[in-house]
């Protein structure tokens, strides 16, 4: 349970950290597609996604019908994309800009309480 704390922590830090940005500066996902057109770059982010995917799945692979599904979830969408990426880069591209474009409120909504969510699992400061 020590794994699913600390992985809770993380992602959701990370999840909120990111919304936050990404609502003050919405220019930050244009020059994130506009980046990811740069070969090294989105080599470099698939390997990242990549490997931060297999570190959590190696250490959290729990399926279990409960809160911590959503961490094991996480490290393997994050595996999928950076597989994505690196084997069909351009189709993978093309149809996360089509999600983002029609779903972005949707998304960063999701995002910014899934992480409150892990928060408050790994925190506990609302007793569910």
């Amino acid at each position: 349970m020590e794994t699913s704390i600390l992985l809770a922590k993380f992602w959701g830090w990370y999840l909120i950290i990111f919304f936050l940005i990404l609502s003050f500066n919405p220019k930050r996902i244009k020059q994130i597609f506009s980046d990811l057109k740069d070969e090294k770059f989105l080599i470099l982010s698939s390997f990242i996604a990549i490997l931060v995917g297999l570190v959590n799945t190696l250490f959290h692979n729990i399926w279990e019908p409960n809160w911590t599904l959503i961490i094991t979830l996480t490290g393997w969408f994050s595996i999928f994309i950076g597989l994505s990426l690196f084997i069909f880069p351009k189709q993978t591209v093309s149809v996360l800009q089509i999600i983002n474009i029609k779903l972005v409120q949707l998304i960063y909504t999701l995002l910014f309480l899934v992480g409150l969510f892990l928060l408050n699992m790994a925190y506990n400061v609302v007793p569910l």
